[in-house]
């Protein structure tokens, strides 16, 4: 039997990460490099600004100061770059609030690529 959602506030995160990740794991460099929605930002960058938010929520919630994510020349660690930030987030333990606003984000970053 299956606990209720409440007991297991992350796991809407890591479903979201994951139905991420086998988005875009994937892709080629000038996948990563095409445009986002409506001529945004490249998609490299959208994902590399939900990694800095995710890094951003987990050191708030562990009490720590905010530190700057590198964006690393090659778009291709961006998923492992999202994994990392993700079991951070988790591992700090925040409210289920921080973290269902977390898997909207991604969710929303997700439909926009």
């Amino acid at each position: 039997m299956n606990a209720p959602e409440a007991a297991r506030p992350a796991e809407p995160l890591v479903r979201q990460l994951d139905l991420l990740v086998r988005q875009v794991g994937h892709w080629t460099p000038p996948r990563w490099a095409a445009p986002g929605p409506a001529g945004g930002p490249v998609r490299a960058d959208l994902v590399h600004r939900l990694v800095q938010q995710l890094a951003d929520l987990a050191a708030d919630a562990a009490g720590e100061p905010r530190r700057r994510v590198p964006r690393l020349e090659n778009a291709l660690a961006l998923p492992d770059q999202l994994r990392v930030m993700v079991a951070d987030l988790v591992d700090a333990d925040p409210p289920a609030s921080v973290l269902a606003g977390a898997a909207a984000e991604m969710a929303t970053v997700r439909q926009s690529l």
